[in-house]
């Protein structure tokens, strides 16, 4: 049986190890929702000698990336996958960036070092965008009232669907794809306004009025998130791991999470 580990089993890692124990595969994991704990070093590199492939969704800790700080020799010559963010090429006012793009400007500089250090040892490491999907949209946000509609002209975002990541993900493995950066990302980067803008529409609400930023009032990190603008492109991906998305723009994913089970 094959056997896949996965460091930090969180929202787009689960749905990942779902996919995989589907297609017969053996999954451990660390995190909240996996069988393992991080700080069990025996355990854990007890399983990574079974395994043939490692996936890590953990996020930086400080300026340094703690599954490389602890387990990094334990995964020699094992298939290696890190979840990134596109986040990595900073801001670039609004224009196109594929993998080519230079990394380390923007205000993810220790991502940035992370991302480095993975593709440094071989792993296929996948830039994310904005994740959503089911229980993780601008539905959420727009039942809760927390919804925005900013007024910055011409600032625009990619997104992803959750679904589309766990689809590049096995389409890698299957094609043992070669090692390397890739974007994961749909076909329309567009502004978050128009986002929830169709999310009201599907849901029969107004959307929000249009505010400033000072007027939102949004916390620090979700200033952040308005302080760089990019659109990522996915035709690496498409070309080299044979994927198409299957929400190739934000309607198509809002849709298929707005309608019934």
């Amino acid at each position: 049986m094959a056997r896949l580990f996965i460091f930090g089993l969180g929202y787009t890692a689960g749905r990942f190890a779902q996919e995989m124990r589907s297609k017969g595969w053996h999954v451990d994991a660390t995190g909240s929702s996996g069988n393992l704990d991080f700080d069990d070093e025996g355990t854990v590199q007890a399983a990574l000698r079974e395994a043939s492939h490692v996936l890590s969704s953990v996020p930086p800790a400080g300026e340094s990336d703690p599954v490389l700080d602890r387990y990094a020799g334990t995964m020699e010559g094992k298939w290696l996958s890190y979840l990134s963010s596109t986040g990595v090429y900073g801001d670039v006012g609004g224009a196109w960036v594929d993998e080519t793009a230079p990394t380390g400007t923007g205000r993810r500089t220790a991502r940035a070092e992370c991302d480095a250090r993975w593709l440094d040892l071989g792993a296929r490491v996948f830039r994310l965008p904005g994740i959503y999907g089911p229980c993780r949209s601008a539905f959420e946000r727009v039942r809760s009232g927390k919804a925005h509609r900013i007024d910055l002209p011409g600032q625009v975002f990619s997104r992803v669907h959750v679904d589309d990541i766990v689809g590049g993900l096995v389409g890698a493995i299957e094609r043992d794809a070669p090692r390397g950066a890739y974007n994961l990302s749909d076909d329309l980067p567009t502004s978050q306004n128009t986002v929830i803008e169709e999310a009201c529409r599907l849901l029969g609400q107004e959307p929000p009025p249009l505010q400033t930023l000072e007027e939102a009032d949004l916390s620090p990190m979700a200033r952040g998130f308005y302080a760089e603008n990019r659109r990522v492109a996915n035709g690496k991906a498409k070309r080299v791991l044979g994927w198409e998305p299957r929400y190739p723009t934000y309607r198509e994913g809002l849709a298929a999470i707005r309608a019934p089970a």
